[in-house]
């Protein structure tokens, strides 16, 4: 509760009023924005502002479009696309920001701030020692049996400049831009979901750093050079349990009429059931993708579905995010509100008793027409990791493609 009246005061602080009949706004521009986390480390991403109304974000490879910018005196308000994080700053006379970046239903807030024609994200004062192009075999937490997991850290460097992003069984990390800095690497992304940081020293075959998580999540990992590794098959993780030969569902939509696989709308068909939330930037990436091959891939004997697991505490509010969520990126299929109040994933799997569990969001299960589940795929590696999902991409099409014909 302490936590919460602390972010109430903090939004309202930055959005009181001055009684100011001329509101100022973003001056256009590049900015360099940076998040305050623990151990004193500094998160920074970069952005351009396009006008008053409309700007960017960048993470490597990656544009963030942002439209929904709104002012109030000397505060502005920037909505992430997609998700519910937002930063709340006021506006200096020198065209920086102070303020900052606020996920309300975590109650969680970090400290932000941004300095106005500035668009290096990270600087460098020594020239790199090591170069940590390829695949590193990596893990996270290897101290901590109970929270350790695995990982595959794919990277490019060019110079100081490294890009890539590190994969896990259930996902990626997105795209991850930063550093080297003599043997110190540095590493960022920022979404408005995620906020990462990672931190390292290396040698040519080795890492040993820290991975932050806005300011409430720390945790190490270690990492050697091994362009041979592969993490496990994405197919082998999540299965039928004993006892079940098919998959159901039964689900509200947004008019609250229930919505399940025994419906007509079914019947004969190829149906994908994606298990996601409106809040997980991997969903976000398999949904893109989703709406994509349904664009160029019109199919009457497929149909997809998906099953939301959502953090807010009221159906209402859940909806609401899923139909946003609907309306940004063109989703057509249906989105059933599976559970609201929280994501945790032995509730959720209680949910859907014929899974052995759910390991990620999210995870695809692939029916073919006489209802037998085909395949059941965990996670989601999306644009950032290069091949891997070129690769996936064309298994999904062929794969679909071949139920289809059955």
């Amino acid at each position: 509760m302490r936590i919460f009246s602390l972010l109430l005061i903090t939004t309202l602080t930055f959005l009181s009023c001055n009684h100011s009949s001329n509101p100022t706004v973003l001056k256009e521009g590049n900015y360099r924005a940076t998040l305050q986390l623990q151990d004193h480390q500094e998160l920074p991403f970069t952005f351009k502002v396009i006008d008053n109304k409309h700007l960017e974000i960048y993470n490597a490879e990656e544009t963030i479009k942002v439209d929904e910018i709104t002012y109030k005196n000397d505060s502005v308000y920037i909505q992430t696309p997609v998700f519910e994080g937002y930063i709340v700053a006021k506006m200096q006379n020198d065209h920086s920001l102070q303020g900052s970046f606020v996920k309300p239903t975590l109650n969680r807030t970090v400290p932000f701030s941004a300095e106005f024609n500035n668009k290096t994200r990270f600087t460098t004062n020594l020239t790199p020692t090591n170069n940590i192009n390829g695949n590193w075999e990596t893990i996270f937490s290897p101290n901590k049996p109970e929270d350790t997991y695995i990982a595959k850290g794919i990277f490019k460097q060019n110079g100081a400049n490294v890009k890539g992003t590190f994969r896990t069984t259930t996902g990626d990390y997105r795209y991850l831009e930063g550093i080297i800095d003599g043997d110190s690497l540095k590493l960022s992304t920022f979404d408005g979901a995620h906020a990462f940081l990672f931190t390292a020293k290396v040698t040519n075959s080795t890492m040993n750093g820290h991975f932050y998580s806005g300011n409430h999540w720390k945790e190490p990992f270690t990492a050697k050079l091994n362009n041979s590794y592969e993490l496990p098959n994405e197919d082998s993780l999540t299965k039928l349990n004993d006892g079940y030969d098919t998959f159901n569902f039964s689900f509200p939509d947004e008019t609250g009429k229930q919505i399940s696989y025994t419906d007509e709308q079914f019947k004969d068909k190829v149906v994908i059931v994606q298990i996601m939330g409106s809040w997980c930037p991997n969903c976000l990436d398999e949904s893109r993708y989703y709406v994509e091959y349904l664009k160029k891939n019109p199919n009457p004997h497929v149909t997809f579905v998906a099953l939301a697991f959502e953090l807010d505490k009221t159906q209402d509010k859940a909806f609401q995010k899923l139909q946003r969520l609907k309306k940004q990126i063109g989703i057509t299929y249906p989105i059933l509100l599976a559970q609201y109040g929280g994501s945790n994933k032995k509730e959720a799997a209680k949910k859907l008793p014929m899974l052995n569990h759910i390991l990620s969001y999210p995870t695809t299960i692939f029916i073919d027409k006489k209802g037998k589940v085909r395949k059941i795929h965990t996670g989601f590696n999306g644009p950032a990791t290069g091949q891997k999902y070129i690769d996936f991409k064309k298994e999904f099409e062929d794969f679909v493609k071949q139920l289809s014909e059955e």
